[in-house]
């Protein structure tokens, strides 16, 4: 037992290498040769009374079998202090590992919700200088309206997830400001059933896609657009469609996977570690944008 001990505390601290294992089998050679060497030693000066002298040829001659039973407790016991340990080792590795790619992924997102609010932020003021001089009231509305919008987005900017009826709100107050840039040109249309509003999704995850069916919508028409944004439940899985008309003569839908597409996949790949979460396509002149967002466990029913 002291000597089992003593090999457990040993591998403890030192684990040898999977190649260096012979290491093990001669540290419990070793302490075999010493506790059959101090068994026999201890059994002899107990022994030596004239009742028990017939028992010391026995135990010189079964030596080989003793230090043999000793060498294979001793070693039963490195095996299973090196598979423990082991175990304790590689699941350390792994929580390491794993906070680390959180760490990773966490930087990501938020590099990823960062270059949203520059790309937006320039359109808009873009937007405000050509109306300063062309209609200043418009101008200070939409001055007002940015303002409420990033006030918004600063207040999310911290959350991993928000309700869908916030995020809606959210892209609403975005569309106001759309509208004001383009004036009669643009208007949306927001489907919703009761469920989706109180389910979880990352916030700002909608806006580029909105902003990508803005894009290719109306930079190449002079037409009116109409955007139609449906949220609905299915499956517990939060289905968000986007769909855009656009001019297959003036722009084509496989532009559309741009930055903004390309960011929405990425952001829910970090997080489900999922591509099939965003689909598109095209038919009779209307391209078509769906998200599914898999309910998040702590999603309020």
């Amino acid at each position: 037992m002291g000597a089992c001990g003593i090999v457990s505390n040993i591998l403890r601290f030192y684990l040898p290498y999977s190649n260096r294992y012979i290491y093990v089998l001669l540290l419990c050679l070793t302490f075999s040769l010493l506790v059959n060497a101090l068994g026999k030693s201890i059994l002899n000066l107990s022994l030596n009374d004239p009742p028990f002298k017939e028992y010391i040829p026995f135990l010189a001659n079964t030596y080989w079998i003793r230090l043999g039973i000793d060498f294979l407790m001793i070693c039963c016991m490195a095996v299973i202090c090196v598979l423990w340990y082991t175990q304790e080792e590689e699941q350390e590795n792994r929580q390491r590992k794993n906070d680390a790619e959180k760490l990773s992924r966490d930087a990501e997102l938020y590099k990823l919700r960062q270059q949203l609010q520059p790309h937006f932020l320039f359109n808009s003021l873009n937007s405000i200088s050509a109306l300063i001089v062309s209609n200043p009231e418009q101008a200070r509305n939409m001055i007002h309206q940015l303002s409420d919008f990033l006030r918004t987005t600063l207040r999310k900017e911290e959350e991993q997830w928000v309700k869908m009826e916030e995020e809606l709100q959210s892209l609403e107050l975005y569309l106001e400001i759309e509208k004001v840039r383009f004036g009669h040109r643009l208007s949306t249309s927001i489907v919703k059933d009761e469920r989706s509003g109180q389910m979880l999704i990352p916030p700002m995850l909608l806006q580029p896609v909105v902003e990508n069916a803005i894009k290719f919508g109306l930079y190449d028409t002079t037409e009116d657009v109409t955007i139609c944004i449906s949220v609905s439940t299915e499956n517990d899985m939060l289905k968000v469609t986007v769909q855009n008309p656009f001019d297959p003569e003036t722009a084509s839908p496989r532009h559309g996977t741009g930055f903004g597409l390309n960011s929405v996949k990425r952001r829910l790949y970090l997080l489900f570690a999922r591509t099939d979460l965003v689909e598109t396509s095209s038919m009779d002149h209307v391209f078509t944008t769906t998200i599914n967002i898999p309910k998040h466990e702590s999603d309020h029913h």
